[in-house]
């Protein structure tokens, strides 16, 4: 079904502006929610609807207590509806940073001196996709800071190398990137070294807020920044992902201004950003906030409902950022996709004791630096199938196309399969024994549950192939 936009003061063109600060505070100041009406939204959601701005607000400004449970437990029925109980799982490579820019929330803005700057050497990245990949990681994301020695020709250059990394059975199957806006032909040159998703966070989409936490730079320009993803499509790369940094302005405009950005990409280009992320602000390195926009626990993961609902087939990402106990809770809400075992000061993953954080050397404090097979052990626990896969990736289901396969329920019929199948891959060759009998166990159970959405006799013939030593299996 082709969602059906709403009329906006500013119309959708590509490659131009489209955020009008007014018209998302109109449509907060307009929201008057009852119980049958948010009922309702959820109902229309629970269908695989995508919310449009007026019922987005709606469910932004339900306050009463029950309605929030009821937001949340229709965000939880509809994860469960649309990605059954997988979690992606990814590791972050900080490769430099460098930065022309002064984000006032920032480590790595220019103006910190107490910041140590590096970037990585060819064997020093080598060195830390090994170590990676000794851990069991199947899918990274590259972040750079903006400087112009962090070029298209660099970071495609950075992209081929860990893609030619392997040891053992460890490979890096698909390369996400966090990196400075490019131009059209920047985008493209990016995209054919092989990337999955370009993400570019507007970080908050308040014009006023924006200029306040961008002094300088060229991040200072805000239509630039906002139309950085429009570019990125029309250069081919279909995959892309946006987000806000939350707590530099009210959460409740932010939300609305993240799906305003989903429609205007789906306006004009048919096709939705692949993920969102909403990471909250953390402590960074010489960084005093004062705290006004500050989202508790609570308004956190309603948010993350809220988003769930309003984009049923967007992927959802939640980093360490957060605390163990606020993940957990977070997933059964909506997050598809989690980092695990993350390590955010340069050239960590390859060195020994490296556990303790250093501020000057990160660009901010995480509050999960459990590595990866704790993580692992803990969605055992949950009930969540950990998932490396990246068949559609390779498979040119992205853009358009994923959007195609998936609204039938795609995802639960083959990615299901796909992540007992990487899973596999990691209890054979990386997991303790304990950690192994728990996942065989989950396997199991889950082939049980799959009450014939898929040919579980494969499967199973798949899962011995594995065993026998082949790898990358994928539907």
């Amino acid at each position: 079904m082709k969602f059906k936009p709403e009329k906006y003061s500013i119309p959708d063109e590509p490659m131009k502006p489209f955020m009008d600060a007014a018209e998302i505070e109109h449509f907060l100041s307009q929201a008057r929610p009852d119980k049958a009406m948010i009922r309702n939204i959820i109902a229309r959601s629970l269908d695989k609807n995508r919310l449009t701005l007026a019922e987005t607000a709606m469910l932004v400004k339900a306050d009463d207590p029950s309605l929030i449970e009821e937001i949340k437990d229709g965000a939880r029925r509809l994860k469960e509806s649309v990605y059954g109980n997988r979690i992606v799982l990814f590791a972050p490579l900080y490769v430099g940073n460098k930065c022309t820019n002064n984000c006032q929330y920032c480590g790595f803005r220019i103006s910190n001196k107490a910041a140590v700057r590096k970037t990585l050497s060819h064997e020093e990245i080598i060195s830390e996709v090994t170590a990676l990949e000794d851990k069991g990681q199947k899918r990274l994301i590259l972040v750079f800071g903006e400087h112009p020695d962090y070029s298209p020709e660099m970071i495609a250059g950075v992209v081929r190398t860990v893609y030619g990394v392997k040891k053992g059975n460890g490979e890096i199957r698909r390369v996400n990137i966090n990196a400075a806006p490019q131009e059209i032909e920047g985008f493209r040159m990016v995209k054919e070294a092989g990337i999955g998703t370009y993400q570019i966070f507007q970080e908050t989409y308040h014009p006023g807020a924006y200029t306040w936490y961008h002094p300088s730079g060229r991040k200072k320009d805000y239509a630039y920044r906002l139309t950085s993803l429009d570019r990125a499509q029309e250069a081919g790369l279909d995959d892309v992902g946006i987000g806000a940094l939350f707590g530099l302005y009210d959460w409740r405009f932010e939300v609305m201004s993240l799906v305003r950005h989903t429609n205007h990409l789906e306006a004009c280009y048919n096709v939705g950003p692949h993920t969102i992320s909403f990471p909250r602000y953390q402590e960074a390195s010489l960084v005093k906030l004062n705290g006004q926009y500050r989202v508790s626990d609570e308004d956190f993961t309603r948010l993350i409902a809220i988003l769930r609902l309003a984009v049923p087939y967007t992927g959802l990402i939640l980093t360490a950022r957060e605390s163990p106990a606020i993940r957990k809770e977070a997933m059964r809400f909506g997050v598809s996709q989690i980092d695990a075992g993350t390590r955010l000061e340069i050239g960590a993953y390859a060195q020994t004791g490296s556990e303790v954080q250093d501020l000057n050397r990160e660009q901010f404090r995480i509050n999960d630096d459990r590595p990866l097979n704790e993580v692992m052990e803990e969605l055992f626990d949950g009930g969540y199938i950990p998932s490396f896969c990246t068949a559609c990736y390779r498979l040119g289901r992205t853009g358009e196309h994923f959007m195609e396969f998936s609204v039938p329920g795609f995802i639960k019929r083959f990615c299901t399969p796909n992540a007992m199948l990487t899973l596999a891959e990691y209890l054979v060759d990386y997991a303790p024994e304990n950690t192994a009998e728990k996942g065989w166990k989950l396997i199991e159970k889950e082939l049980q549950g799959l009450n014939g959405q898929a040919n579980t006799k494969d499967i199973r013939k798949r899962l011995e192939r594995i065993k026998a030593g082949e790898r990358d299996l994928y539907y």
